[in-house]
């Protein structure tokens, strides 16, 4: 930025990207600026700071601050602000990259905004050797979710980041672990703050780096994305937290929205002393921080199946899950692993179900930083707890030209209703209180009913059971789900209205009503050129001082040699002798009707609207028999009844549903060679996405086992 000093309270900021997207958040800066300010006079009150914004109308924007303003402002002007860069994300070799170390080790400490702070502090205190702590918090429905807090007013970074940090900057602070979080969401600076906050009432030195994109050309996006009004998010690479760490050595490094995989990347890219063109090291190092970005889900969370015996896992695992850390060498030299004396399963199998966990074409997995083709990635276990992984390669064309961005845009009116029935005749009770509120609805509001589903929770809420005679079952407890989303808020509410009604209108014994309204949007997809995306990078740390001296960033690091050359031993020498044997199971009967969870596993993710589930069979070889079952054709009757609008569609619904799933849903199966899978990817399947969905599993993920419950006949 540019600045000029008009008076002794007055100054001109000109930013230096031309022009400003609309989409850029206009606080952020102004709180920047706000923040550069306080460098160079110790008092904003009474004082005017004036932003010139580029452009045809030059328009200016005025901050005069308030007593209330300067009482706010001096609370958070005790930190000392490292100077600030700002990049463009096109890709640029690093300058004599130096190795800093032979190996590190990089932990996962949350896989979701939902995850268990005490699960990474359990790590930390376990694994001795980490390096650097990642807690990935952000997701698409996160990320919504922090767009319209913040414009209602509210925190624009995760609101648990206080309990995170309060709970592990201790030990992490004095075992020299570097905590990298992207908590900050679409208030990366707002996060910082409170990060420095806690901080000090720890009585903890500590220095927070910042990562984050900073704003987008409006003309490099398309034209529908052009007018948004600020919810834009761009997945940026490994890039800035590369840069953040070799020029702030923070204790802890907030972002923005950053490919899962790349907030792993970094410190491999960063300590290793890779360049971003040596494609096999970034391939390999993505590799890992795609097997560790879901946390548990790698270690025996989301796997425990009883009545599977390949999946068959006590409680007492799964109640000392250790979150998973990877060990990776300066060659490229991966392995995966859990906390020594930890339960839970750290397998080929477990890690299978990762590895092609929402990565569409396992030939062409697109990060911001490499394309990786993971088709042949093979496991060997270790031990226990440790698997080395190999075989992740750079595709074809191995860099992406544009980025992945996320624009929110509203998506109508979403209304829901509950309520319960019980004993006799109960499904049926359910069914007439189904057609009482689709009636009313009709009467108000002709039209609407399209844009209503129901189901019944305790028979065929996730549509489980429809295709396998589930709906005939005697049931004496359960639950009427409708879920309407509407282009207007008075059709919500007047959907909440009719709900509630029936209870002195409805069939008898409807008790427990809930009900709610409220604003969806949805993120829309799009790519952007590098070059229209600009990131910062900046540094803050408090000025607490102790006999710890907690102020001292990362470890000291001995520098050693910066030759980049292979170690002479392939992977499989290196380990060899500690490879443990796999038990391969046998093959799955033939020429009989059995459900596909006795052959394979399975897990289910969700891209936008679209569904990514993989089946992974037991015993590897069953992979050529399987494929001459598993079809598109096959696949699309399967989920076809995720599609139904209530739980008993007549004929003419059915048709309806089933030429709707033939004309916009699409089926692509992929093999993935080297761990003998296919990955499914069902495009336009999810009812609009997680942000807006009115399905009750919006992610899609308990699909996996409705594709697990399909009847197959394996030939011999």
């Amino acid at each position: 930025m540019q600045w000029t000093k008009e008076t002794e309270t007055q100054w001109t900021i000109t930013p230096i990207f031309e022009p400003f997207s609309q989409t850029h958040d206009f606080g952020l800066l102004l709180g920047l600026c706000c923040r550069f300010y306080l460098n160079i006079h110790s008092s904003l009150e009474d004082s005017a700071l004036l932003f010139r914004l580029p452009g045809p109308s030059m328009e200016e924007h005025s901050i005069i601050p308030s007593a209330s303003d300067s009482t706010l402002i001096a609370s958070i002007a005790t930190p000392y602000y490292d100077s600030q860069e700002f990049h463009d994300s096109v890709v640029r070799l690093r300058r004599n990259p130096q190795r800093r170390k032979e190996k590190v080790y990089v932990g996962c400490g949350a896989g979701f905004g939902g995850d268990r702070p005490l699960a990474a502090l359990k790590l930390l205190q376990r694994v001795k050797e980490l390096d650097y702590l990642v807690l990935e918090c952000l997701a698409e429905r996160t990320l919504a979710e922090r767009y319209q807090a913040s414009k209602s007013g509210g925190k624009g970074y995760d609101p648990r980041i206080s309990e995170w940090m309060q709970l592990l900057l201790p030990l992490a602070v004095e075992r020299g672990v570097c905590i990298i979080a992207n908590m900050g969401a679409k208030d990366p600076v707002g996060a910082q703050e409170e990060v420095l906050q806690i901080a000090t009432k720890l009585g903890i030195g500590i220095n927070v780096g910042l990562a984050h994109q900073f704003a987008i050309q409006r003309s490099g996006l398309s034209d529908h994305l052009r007018n948004v009004d600020g919810g834009v998010s761009v997945y940026l690479g490994a890039a800035p937290i590369v840069k953040c760490l070799e020029k702030y050595r923070p204790n802890v490094v907030i972002t923005s929205r950053v490919a899962d995989a790349a907030l792993f990347l970094a410190p491999m890219v960063y300590e290793l002393g890779w360049n971003w063109d040596e494609y096999e090291l970034l391939a390999q190092g993505s590799l890992s921080g795609h097997l560790l970005e879901c946390g548990c889900q790698l270690t025996g969370g989301y796997y425990m199946h009883p009545g599977d015996k390949n999946r068959d896992m006590s409680f007492k695992d799964l109640l000392d899950l250790s979150l998973p850390f990877a060990e990776v060498r300066f060659d490229g030299t991966v392995c995966v692993a859990k906390a020594e004396g930890s339960r839970g399963v750290l397998n080929p199998s477990t890690c299978a179900e990762q590895l092609l966990y929402e990565v569409g074409d396992p030939s062409a997995y697109i990060t911001p930083d490499v394309v990786i083709n993971l088709q042949d990635v093979s496991f060997q276990p270790l031990s226990d707890c440790k698997v080395l992984c190999s075989g992740a390669k750079p595709s074809a064309e191995p860099l992406p030209d544009k980025l992945l961005l996320l624009a929110s845009k509203d998506q109508g009116w979403k209304g829901w209703g509950e309520i319960s029935y019980g004993g006799h005749k109960c499904v049926e009770r359910a069914n007439a209180a189904e057609h009482l509120v689709r009636s009313w609805m009709e009467e108000t509001y002709p039209g609407v009913n399209n844009n209503i589903i129901s189901y019944i929770i305790g028979l065929d809420s996730l549509r489980a059971n429809s295709k396998i005679g589930g709906l005939t079952r005697a049931v004496e407890d359960i639950r009427l789900r409708m879920d309407g989303l509407f282009e207007r808020e008075d059709h919500a509410i007047q959907f909440t209205k009719e709900f509630t009604a029936l209870y002195t209108n409805g069939p008898a014994g409807g008790g427990g009503i809930s009900i709610g309204y409220k604003k969806e949007i949805i993120l829309e997809k799009g790519l952007v050129c590098r070059e229209h995306v600009h990131w910062h990078i900046m540094a803050a740390r408090n000025n607490i001082m102790d006999s710890n001296d907690h102020t001292s960033s990362l470890k000291d690091i001995k520098q050693t040699s910066t030759d980049n050359e292979l170690v002479s031993e392939s992977l499989s020498a290196q380990y060899e002798e500690f490879l443990v044997p796999q038990t391969i199971g046998c093959p799955a009967p033939s020429g009989q009707h059995i459900p596909l969870y006795e052959v394979a596993h399975s897990r289910a993710g969700d891209k936008g609207n679209d569904l990514n589930f993989s089946i992974i069979p037991h015993f590897p070889p069953d992979i050529d028999r399987l494929k001459m079952i598993i079809s598109p054709e096959w696949v699309k009757e399967a989920v076809s009844v995720l599609s139904n609008h209530c739980s008993f569609p007549d004929s003419d619904a059915v048709a309806r549903r089933d030429l709707w799933v033939n004309e916009h849903v699409k089926v692509e199966i992929y093999e993935a060679r080297g761990i003998h899978s296919l990955n499914v990817v069902v495009r336009n399947i999810l009812d609009g996405g997680v942000n807006c969905s009115r399905r009750i599993d919006k992610h899609g993920k308990s699909v996996s086992d409705l594709i697990l419950s399909q009847l197959v006949v394996l030939p011999p």
